[in-house]
C-alpha cells in the first residue's frame, strides 16, 4: 500500500562560539568539575552573547539543514520552533526565523513542551506534509537556557547551555512498512499535576517578569527513567518495530545518568546510545537535533539507519519518536 511518509532530508545545528566551563562556573558558585561531572556528565556548555537572541541561534542551525537538504529559504512553506526561550512574548520566534532567512509568505509557529518540544514539533510537523499540506518544512529546536539560570542555585545553573538543531522534512512515497524512509511512529505524553517538579517561577500573566528556573531533580530523575521507557515502548508499537530493530538511540541530552537509566531499562546496547551532554550540557529542545548532527557529521549515523528519539521536560512533558532516515 503506497503511502506518504515525512522524511527527515536535512540535518543542521549551531552553538554560540562561547564556552563555559566546568572551572569557570566554581569561580563564582559553590561546585566544582569534579562534582558536576560526577552526578550530570557535563563538562562544558556553550552561552549565547547578549545581543545574541534564539531567533540567531536557529536561523544559523536552519541554513545547515537546509544546505544538507539542497534546499533554499525560497523552499519552506513551514516553519515550527521548538523554544522555552523566545526572541520575545509574541510574535512567534518561528515568524522572527522567517523573515531572517528571507523565506516566502508560509506558515510559521512556535511550540512549547520544553525540552519535549523537538519531538512535539516533529509530530506537528508531520501532520502537515504527510497530509499534504506543506512540501519543505523546518523543524527546529533553539534555546538559551543561560537566561533562565539562578546563577547562586549550583543545583540548576550547571545544568544547562544554549544551541540550536533543525530538521528538514519533506514528503516521501513509502509502502506502510518499518522500510520506509521518514517517520514512522510516535507516542506523546504530558502530566500536569507535576508542574512543581520542573518549571520557570516567572511569566506575563503571573509576575510579568522572566523568572528564574526550579527543580526537584530526584524526584524528576525518578520519573524521567520509568516515563521515558513507557513512552519508547509505546512509540516502537506504534510504529510496528522491536528495539532491536533501533540502529541508533538519540536521547534528549538532559543528564548522563538519566540516560544510561533508560538505556539499561530498555537493555540498549551503550555503544547504540548517541550522548553529547558532556560538551553541551541540557539545551533543551536543541538537545535532540544537536546530537542528531554530531552523530551524523562524525559518520555513526548513515541514511537508512532506524533512530529512536526521546525526551521528557517541564510540564512534565515526554515522548518518543521512531524513524527511518
Amino acid at each position: 500500500m503506497s503511502v506518504i511518509r515525512s522524511a527527515v532530508t536535512g540535518v543542521g545545528s549551531y552553538l554560540p562560539e562561547q564556552i563555559v566551563t566546568n572551572a569557570d562556573l566554581a569561580e563564582f558558585v559553590e561546585t566544582s568539575d569534579e562534582w558536576i561531572q560526577e552526578r550530570t556528565g557535563i563538562k562544558q556548555r556553550h552561552k549565547a552573547r547578549d545581543d545574541q537572541p534564539t531567533s540567531d541561534l536557529a536561523v544559523e542551525a536552519a541554513r545547515k539543514a537546509l544546505a544538507d537538504a539542497g534546499k533554499t529559504p525560497a523552499d519552506v512553506d513551514l516553519i515550527i520552533v521548538a523554544t522555552t526561550t523566545p526572541d520575545m512574548t509574541f510574535p512567534a520566534t518561528a515568524t522572527i526565523v522567517q523573515r531572517k532567512l528571507g523565506c516566502p509568505v508560509n506558515i510559521a509557529f512556535d511550540v512549547q513542551a520544553v525540552c519535549s518540544g523537538f519531538v512535539y514539533a516533529l509530530s506537528v510537523a508531520d501532520g502537515f506534509v504527510a497530509r499534504g499540506h506543506a512540501k519543505c518544512a523546518l523543524v527546529i529546536g533553539a534555546e538559551e537556557m543561560t537566561r533562565l539560570m539562578d546563577w547562586s542555585d549550583r543545583t540548576t545553573c550547571v545544568l544547562f547551555g544554549d544551541g540550536a538543531g533543525a530538521f528538514v522534512v519533506e514528503p516521501r512515497e513509502g509502502q506502510g512498512t518499518k522500510d520506509d524512509q521518514g517517520l514512522l511512529g510516535f507516542a506523546l505524553r504530558a502530566d500536569g499535576s507535576k508542574t512543581d517538579l520542573l518549571y520557570v517561577d516567572g511569566g506575563p500573566s503571573t509576575t510579568g517578569s522572566v523568572g528564574h528556573l526550579r527543580m526537584l531533580g530526584n524526584q524528576v530523575f525518578r520519573h524521567a527513567v520509568v516515563n521515558i521507557a513507557e513512552a519508547i515502548t509505546a512509540c516502537c508499537k506504534a510504529a510496528n518495530i522491536e528495539i532491536a530493530d533501533v540502529d541508533w538511540f538519540v536521547p534528549h541530552q538532559a543528564n548522563q545518568r538519566i540516560i544510561k537509566g533508560v538505556g539499561d531499562r530498555l537493555g540498549l546496547n551503550e555503544e547504540t546510545v548517541i550522548t553529547t551532554v558532556a560538551q553541551h550540557a541540557n539545551t533543551s529542545a536543541a538537545s535532540i537535533p544537536l546530537a542528531m548532527d554530531a552523530a551524523i557529521k562524525d559518520g555513526r549515523i548513515k541514511r537508512g539507519d532506524m533512530v529512536l528519539l526521546e525526551a521528557m521536560g517541564g510540564g512534565l512533558t515526554w515522548g518518543a519518536c521512531a524513524f527511518r532516515l
